[in-house]
Order: structure tokens, then C-alpha cells, then sequence
């Protein structure tokens, strides 16, 4: 048996997983899960920390692991064995939570991703957003702040909406100050994030018709735990007539650091004893 540890260092947070397998590479399991907010910090300084935490939680030390495994911003991690990009993490990570998924929504702190794949993971085709932040995590968080409600209490509030307002999609400058102008005009924090969620979730609807999508999606990254956004993104595909079916599960925001771990025990098996893996196809994976 051995251990490896994944790394997602994104944007506004660091989550880092341990997982165990056989000594052959299977029968992957996972060990934990450990999340820090970086709030202006020294990201590498969190880093850092995240990983001693995570290897405290579950009485491991550097040399219990095998192999350490980065995605997202991964270069920051200066200890990493090996980097995987963020499509074929958060693909084997989706599936290894939710082994029915085909498809995946990462909505992360800046940009947002949508990706189809089989079932093996191999990513078959993805798109992406714009640069605009206005359909990310860090948006929505700014103007919960400016509501003066926690994160936490996003989703429960726009499920509450009776009327929501429309926000411009365009930008997050215009969008920003469409909520200032609705807080002005008396306009209910319930129906200002369900006006928000309309434009987020249009624009992650739109990028799971571009990649053809069907069947079980796993929405992952910051914003997977956002009922909220969920439930409008169903009833925009039920609109749109797309036969999918958007999940979430209670780890998805660890899905790239799972399937970065994931990928590590194969990459791992594969230099030590030089002998396929039955992990997945090693054409989906990019390691440094």
C-alpha cells in the first residue's frame, strides 16, 4: 500500500487530499481532505501549511507519501513530484465521486470550464469562459459581501426569490453596479442572487451545449455547493430541453485534488515498477 497527496492551489483557496492504493495502483481510497482560505496571504506560505495540516490530521509524514501531485496554479508548489492540468484532474476526480458522470462544470474563483468525457476520463472536448469575472465564484462572493450575507447563505436566499432581477452578463464592473442601482431601489437580496445566479448559470448552461453534454453532470470547484445556482441551472437546461442531469456531491470541491492525487499513484506505479496501470489512459494526462 502506498500514499500519494493532491494539491488544487486555485485562486481564493488551497485543497489538498491524501488517498491510499495497493501496492499494483488500485483500489484507490481516499484518506482526507483539507481546505484553506489563501485572504490575502502568502499563497505559497498557505500551501505550505495545508499540506503539514493535512499530514497532521492523518498522522502521516513527508516520507508516508509517494508522491505529491499538483493542478491549478501548480508551479507554486514547490515541493510537487509531478503537475496534471486542471481538465484531467477535475474529469478523474468527477468521476472517481460519481462514477455515472460524463460531464463536468468546474466553476472556479476566476474562470469557469466545461468538459465532456468517457469513462475512463479521457477528456473528449471543453470549453471555457471569458476572461470576464462576472460568471465566477469570486464575483458572487464580492457581492455577498456588499449584502452584507455569508457565502453560506447564498443558495438558501435565491431559492427564496419570488421576482428576480436581471443582471448584466456582460461584465462584472456592469453587473456591480446593476447591484448597487437594485440595493438603492429597495430590491430584496433574494431577488438580486437569483437575478445573479440567471446570468451565471446561462453562461455554464451555454458552455455544456457547446461540448454537447449529456447524461450525469457533476458541477465541481467553489461554487458546487451553491443550491442556489444549481437549482437554476436545472431549470435552465430543463428550459433549453437538454437531456442532462446536474449533480453535485458533497467533496466536489476536492475533485481536482482527488483526481491530481489519482493520477499521481499512476504516474507514481508507472515509474516504480515500469508496467501499465489500470488507473486510465495515459494519453489524458500532462505531467511535468
Amino acid at each position: 500500500m502506498f500514499h500519494t497527496l493532491g494539491i488544487d492551489v486555485g485562486c481564493s483557496s488551497i485543497k489538498s487530499v491524501v488517498m491510499t492504493f495497493d501496492d499494483k495502483g488500485q483500489g484507490e481510497q481516499l484518506v482526507g481532505s483539507h481546505l484553506d482560505k489563501i485572504r490575502k496571504r502568502n499563497i505559497k506560505d498557505v500551501i505550505h501549511q495545508s499540506y503539514e495540516r493535512i499530514l497532521a490530521e492523518h498522522n502521516l509524514s513527508a516520507e508516508d507519501i509517494a508522491y505529491v501531485a499538483s493542478t491549478g496554479e501548480g508551479e507554486l508548489v514547490d515541493f510537487k513530484r509531478g503537475h496534471f492540468y486542471s481538465m484531467t484532474t477535475h474529469a478523474r476526480g468527477a468521476l472517481f465521486l460519481d462514477p455515472e458522470v460524463r460531464a463536468v462544470v468546474d466553476v472556479g474563483a476566476l474562470h469557469s470550464k466545461a468538459l465532456i468525457m468517457d469513462e475512463r476520463s479521457k477528456v473528449l472536448s471543453y470549453r471555457m469562459t471569458s476572461q470576464c469575472a462576472s460568471g465566477t465564484g469570486q464575483f458572487l462572493e464580492n457581492i455577498s459581501r456588499y449584502l452584507g450575507v455569508s457565502i453560506d447563505e447564498v443558495g438558501p436566499l435565491s431559492l427564496q426569490a419570488h421576482d428576480p432581477e436581471i443582471v448584466s452578463g456582460i461584465c462584472a464592473v456592469l453587473a456591480e453596479t446593476d447591484v448597487i442601482n437594485m440595493v438603492s431601489r429597495g430590491i430584496t437580496p433574494s431577488n438580486i442572487l437569483k437575478g445573479i445566479h440567471q446570468s451565471i448559470g446561462k453562461r455554464l448552461i451555454n458552455l455544456l451545449r457547446m461540448v454537447k453534454a449529456e447524461g450525469n453532470v457533476l458541477v465541481t470547484g467553489g461554487l458546487s455547493r451553491d443550491t442556489g445556482l444549481l437549482g437554476v441551472m436545472r431549470e435552465l437546461a430543463e428550459q433549453s430541453q437538454m437531456v442532462v442531469d446536474i449533480r453535485s456531491h458533497k467533496l466536489s470541491i476536492f475533485a481536482g485534488a482527488i483526481g491530481a492525487s489519482i493520477w499521481g499513484g499512476f504516474r507514481h506505479v508507472k515509474l516504480s515498477y515500469n508496467k501499465p496501470s489500470t488507473l486510465g489512459a495515459s494519453r489524458s494526462v500532462h505531467s511535468s
